[in-house]
């Protein structure tokens, strides 16, 4: 994730520099249930409206929470599917509060969250994130269900009647890029406290539409559209947040910006606290567990699994010696093409790697949802890299590639 807002800030009050130092443990993002009352064209688990089997039971699930906290994680993030359509929502979440989580957080389509609103807010999340696609039918076709966009509507002014810190997630898409306006608009008139822009990641059924990705222009009248958007907001002390997500190129064109609209030294002190972020952290800062139990290096990469928490614990696999996740933490990555070129890998990390392995079959080939051309990210047209496609591990069942 790219805090776009937080950067920005450090333009009109600066912070020290802060490096990550030791081991870091991972934000873990868990969809607990494939179950979803939703259809969305996008969605990365492939989610219905059924029972899947094979889904963590109850007992299960209390044990990876356990082990969770006791591996000190700094933010569990509970997802789905719908994560209020499984059966024990309820309970775990109360569990999850229980064990005093640094930060926990809830991601919902949003259309159950008025009805349960008492139950939601008693439970101390420390923010809901609810996903728009649009305003009225545009998030209804998206999300493939009639009434989506007023249910979840009501949840998001249910949260802010409560008390609850809510934001909005928006995927970008070729369908609803001209929306984008609006839907900051929506977050100033309802309140909300932050507005997170996904980009689209070719994973489940945004893989099969993802020729409906936002092409690189309308990405880069999207991003200054959000610049200005996230400067008029500091500038007036507003305390809308701006976010981005699975698009760390996005780091590259703020920093653009800030060297085209401010003095050097400030520029340079953003670039400082921007490669110290470091861009994409999938398997070193965040991590992903499926509704099966299947851990992966983030909730895109389905495909690869590290191992089950049926068999062992989250804590265990994540410390082992997993030759994806080793590959994932290095610095620089063994990145090709553009992004093995870029001058700006120390700030981007490569961007999103499941994209690159969807469409060439190599995990580190370069990104093709970059949108920066390449005068601005340093490398010329002779600097292409021949990409050879990558094959996986092996037959190992515990390591797969599709």
């Amino acid at each position: 994730m790219f805090r776009l807002t937080q950067y920005m800030r450090e333009l009109v009050a600066p912070t020290p520099v802060r490096r990550r130092s030791g081991p870091m443990r991972p934000v873990v993002i868990w969809n607990l249930t494939r179950r979803c009352n939703l259809r969305c064209r996008h969605c990365y688990t492939t989610s219905a409206d059924v029972a899947f089997p094979g889904e963590l039971d109850h007992e299960q699930a209390l044990a990876v929470l356990e082990d969770l906290s006791g591996f000190g994680i700094p933010a569990l993030i509970l997802s789905g599917g719908e994560p209020l359509s499984r059966f024990d929502f309820f309970e775990l979440a109360e569990r999850a509060r229980d064990l005093g989580f640094r930060h926990l957080s809830l991601s919902t389509n949003g259309t159950k969250i008025a009805p349960h609103i008492d139950r939601i807010a008693g439970l101390g999340f420390d923010y809901v994130g609810i996903s728009l696609d649009g305003i009225g039918s545009m998030n209804d076709w998206f999300r493939g269900v009639p009434g989506a966009y007023d249910d979840a509507l009501a949840g998001v002014r249910a949260c802010k009647a409560r008390g609850v810190k809510v934001g909005l997630r928006f995927t970008l898409t070729r369908d609803n890029a001209a929306m984008l306006p609006a839907m900051i608009d929506l977050c100033a008139a309802e309140g909300v406290d932050k507005f997170y822009l996904s980009h689209l990641v070719y994973a489940g059924r945004g893989d099969k539409h993802r020729g409906e990705d936002a092409q690189h222009d309308h990405t880069r009248r999207a991003m200054d559209l959000l610049i200005a958007r996230a400067w008029g907001a500091v500038s007036a002390g507003q305390p809308l947040e701006i976010v981005t997500g699975n698009n760390d190129a996005d780091a590259v064109w703020f920093l653009h910006w800030a060297q085209r609209n401010f003095p050097a030294e400030k520029a340079a002190h953003v670039a400082a606290h921007l490669a110290a972020w470091g861009g994409n952290s999938s398997g070193l800062g965040v991590a992903n567990i499926d509704p099966q139990g299947r851990v992966h290096p983030d909730t895109y990469w389905s495909d690869y699994t590290i191992g089950n928490v049926k068999q062992a614990p989250f804590s265990t696999l994540w410390t082992g010696d997993d030759p994806m996740l080793a590959t994932l933490r290095q610095r620089p990555r063994p990145l090709k093409g553009r992004c093995g070129a870029c001058a700006f890998r120390d700030i981007c990390g490569g961007n999103t790697r499941i994209r690159a392995l969807q469409v060439t079959g190599d995990p580190w080939a370069e990104d093709p949802a970059c949108y920066l051309t390449n005068a601005e990210i340093g490398v010329e047209d002779a600097a292409r890299l021949t990409v050879t496609p990558f094959r996986g591990k092996s037959h190992d069942p515990a390591h797969r590639f599709a």
